[in-house]
């Protein structure tokens, strides 16, 4: 994940260079249950709105957090499917607060109603992050239902009236690139708190509707556009959190804004964004599926490294044997291509691996989602490695 805001306030109000502390364990994000509402064309978890066989129990469930809080996990992720179909999600979600971790709910918001929205405020929810991908008529096609737009921003409403931190996740595509400027107003409007900008990833029905993708010049302009809609609101004394994922190349980018708007500041940030890293899968991130198996993050359900049923998730994420995990855990990474030679991959550690699977069927070539170009990068005559966009591409309901 990066952190738009805190760099772009590093840039306004400079302060000296300080290492970011390391967790002492991974962000873990919790597909607790894999039945939706919805049949979102970019769900990574292709889930439906039946039920899935061999979910883990409440209790499983209590036992893998036990160990995640003594193996030093800061943050659980409540995700889905849609996690509030879960009927034990606010039980699951008071013990995680009592027991002191940093508590999100990774939403559709379509269920989030007058009648549960108390249950919500009392849950304690550190962050509500509901997802919108556009205005009404293309959010609607999205997530393939009429009214769900309506209905997530209803939730949007109710959580602003009780008092939760509430944010949009939008995730880019060729399709709602141009409704992005609309999106930015809706924050004014609705006094919303976080903004988060997903790259696609080629993953679940993601993988399958990949060429909707916003193309390279797209996603620079809609990266620019937040880049200067964040600078701006700073300047005017408003502080939302700007994030974006699942494209690395957004640091590298970033220091490229700033060379024209804070050159004198360059270095600093250049220094600061190699602190953060770039890409964290397979080592400050991971996933636990509904059934407890455990991934190297969200978008990797394909590879599994075990389940939480057989081991503790503690000696899952320990163990050092696995080739993509080992890979994932060496600095710099074995990236090949453009990646391999790009001057950037001490700040982006060679992006999104599943990405670069998905297209090429190897782990560690170039990641087809950076764009930026060769003389970006400083690589010279390399051809880079793409999936071509085209106009229509089929929709695959479960």
């Amino acid at each position: 994940m990066f952190r738009m805001t805190r760099y772009i306030k590093s840039l306004m109000n400079p302060a000296p260079v300080r290492p970011v502390p390391k967790p002492a364990g991974p962000v873990v994000i919790w597909n607790l249950i894999r039945r939706c509402n919805l049949t979102c064309k970019h769900c990574y978890s292709i889930s439906a709105d039946v039920d899935f066989k061999g979910e883990l129990s409440t209790d499983e469930v209590y036992t893998v957090m036990d160990d995640l809080k003594d193996f030093g996990v800061p943050v659980l992720i409540l995700s889905g499917g849609e996690p509030l179909m879960r009927p034990d999600i606010f039980d699951i979600s008071h013990r995680a607060k009592a027991m002191g971790f940093y508590v999100g709910l990774s939403t559709n918001g379509t269920l989030i109603t007058e009648e549960n929205i108390g249950q919500i405020a009392e849950a304690g929810y550190d962050y509500v992050g509901i997802s919108i991908d556009g205005l009404e008529q293309t959010h609607d096609e999205f997530r393939q239902k009429k009214g769900a737009f309506a209905a997530s921003m209803k939730a949007v409403e109710l959580c602003k009236k009780a008092g939760i931190k509430v944010g949009l996740r939008f995730t880019l595509t060729q399709d709602n690139f141009p409704q992005l400027p609309d999106m930015l107003k809706l924050l004014d409007e609705h006094d919303i708190d976080k903004f988060y900008l997903s790259h696609l990833n080629y993953s679940g029905r993601g993988g399958r509707n990949r060429k909707r993708d916003a193309w390279y010049d797209m996603t620079r302009e809609a990266m620019t556009l937040l880049f200067d809609h964040c600078h701006d609101e700073l300047q005017r004394g408003i502080e939302r959190e700007y994030v974006t994922g699942n494209n690395d190349a957004d640091g590298p980018f970033l220091l490229q804004w700033a060379e024209e708007h804070y050159p004198d500041q360059v270095a600093a940030l250049k220094q600061r964004l190699t602190y953060w890293g770039g890409n964290a899968s397979g080592v400050n991130i991971s996933n636990i599926d509904n059934l407890g198996e455990v991934h190297p993050d969200t978008f990797w359900w394909d590879y599994n490294l075990g389940n939480v049923r057989n081991k503790p998730f503690s000696r899952i994420w320990s163990e050092a044997n696995d080739p993509l995990m080992v890979g994932f855990r060496q600095s710099p990474r074995p990236v090949k291509g453009r990646c391999a030679d790009c001057r950037y991959l001490s700040i982006c550690n060679g992006n999104t691996r599943v990405r670069a699977y998905n297209i090429s069927r190897d782990y560690w070539e170039e990641d087809p989602g950076c764009y930026l170009t060769n003389e970006e990068i400083g690589v010279i005559d390399m051809p880079r490695r793409v999936a071509a966009p085209v106009t229509e591409i089929p929709v695959h309901n479960l």
